[in-house]
Formats: C-alpha cells, sequence, structure tokens
C-alpha cells in the first residue's frame, strides 16, 4: 500500500466514523422529540418507533451500519491485519450510498419544494443529518476515497434492492388503507399517491429508474476515482 492508498484509507475511516456518530445523534434526536433548531416545524419527523417507517431513518441506518463495518476494515488493512476490503462489503456500500442519495435527491427536488416550509423545513433537527450531512458525506467517501476495481456493472443492480424493500412495505401499507382507491396522507407520508393509487403505475417505474441512475453513477463516479 503506497502513501496516497494510506491516506484515503484514513479519510474514509474518519468520514465513515463520522456517518455513524451523525446517524446516532440522529437517531437519538429523532426518537426523543428534542429539537435544537427553531423555525419553520419540521416535515417528516415523528417521534419513538413511529421513526421507522420513514425511508430516510432505515436509509441512513442501513449506511450506518455499513459505514462502521467499512471503518472496522480499513482500520485493520492500515494496521496491516488485511490485504483488502471485500467485494460484498464495497457492494454493500454502494447499496448503502445510493439509498441515502435517494433521500437526499427526493428531499431537494420533491419534498422540500412542494412543502409549504420549502427546503429549510427539511433540513431542521435530526433532519439536518439524515437528510443533507450523512448523504454528503457518504457521496463524497464513495466516490472520493472508497477506490475499487471489484464491483462490476451488475453490482449497480444492487444498489434497487433497499428501495424495492421499502416499496413493497409502503405499497402494502397504501393498499390496506385505502379506500376508493384514495388514501389519507396519513399513511401516503410522502405524498405519492394523493391523486389516486392508480399513481403507482407512475411511481413504481420512476422510482426504479431514479433508484439505477443513482447507483449506476455512484458507480461510475467510484469506477472513475479508481483507474486514475
Amino acid at each position: 500500500m503506497n502513501e496516497k492508498e494510506k491516506k484515503n484509507y484514513t479519510i474514509s475511516m474518519i468520514i465513515n466514523i463520522l456517518i455513524f456518530i451523525f446517524t446516532i445523534l440522529a437517531s437519538i434526536l429523532i426518537f426523543t422529540g428534542i429539537k435544537f433548531m427553531h423555525g419553520t416545524e419540521p416535515v417528516l419527523e415523528v417521534t419513538k418507533i413511529g421513526m421507522f417507517k420513514f425511508f430516510t431513518v432505515d436509509s441512513n441506518l442501513f449506511m450506518a451500519l455499513v459505514a462502521l463495518a467499512f471503518a472496522l476494515e480499513e482500520y485493520q488493512l492500515l494496521k496491516g491485519q488485511k490485504k483488502s476490503i471485500s467485494t460484498k462489503l464495497f457492494t454493500y456500500k454502494l447499496m448503502s450510498t445510493t439509498a441515502v442519495t435517494l433521500t437526499f435527491v427526493v428531499v431537494f427536488a420533491y419534498l422540500g419544494p412542494f412543502s409549504s416550509g420549502g427546503i429549510p423545513s427539511m433540513i431542521r433537527n435530526s433532519n439536518l443529518f439524515f437528510h443533507l450531512l450523512i448523504p454528503v458525506l457518504s457521496i463524497i467517501n464513495f466516490t472520493c476515497f472508497e477506490k475499487t476495481k471489484t464491483i462490476t456493472f451488475k453490482n449497480v443492480f444492487y444498489g434497487l434492492v433497499p428501495t424495492l424493500l421499502y416499496a413493497i412495505f409502503y405499497i402494502t401499507n397504501i393498499i390496506i388503507h385505502s379506500k376508493d382507491g384514495y388514501v389519507s396522507p396519513t399513511y401516503d407520508w410522502y405524498w405519492f399517491v394523493q391523486k389516486g393509487i392508480w399513481s403507482l403505475i407512475i411511481v413504481i417505474p420512476l422510482f426504479i429508474l431514479i433508484t439505477f441512475g443513482i447507483s449506476y453513477t455512484l458507480w461510475k463516479g467510484n469506477k472513475f476515482k479508481a483507474t486514475k
């Protein structure tokens, strides 16, 4: 391992530790309802067990677990206790980074602009970490410091898995609570089918396409850095 590789792994390990710490902090904040920022009332923020219904929380927790595993392997790598990070872990990193990037994109391109409080309401308190800091750090880390040639194009499809699993939960919840083709925003908290359940024929393919695009872009970004 040359000096540049050591530097990249060191930076990556620090960022991964920060991601894990930020996720724990944000999870405590949303679970307890503690607020440290004032102003527009936060959007899409609940307390206690209800927090797990959001893809935002689930994707960030997934990211945190992968980041911790990655940091531990990077530490072993820097100490000479192992020679490389497994392709399997790099695949999980692509999957988790894709998931939090999707959160970032949805917040800044859809939820923020169309919410009454605008984007500022989406990045307050726990959401400052979930919607902004963790996704940005994850993207920077994967595309700039976690270089690898081991993941190939086929790994891009694994990036779809978290979104598809959440879609099953979300769609099932909508169908169960629908009445005459419509469902209350209480159960459609992302407002995807407020014009009717028929909207799913547009929403589902759209999100699959967006998620694939994110996963592919992250893979290309990582591959570009890895070939330099």
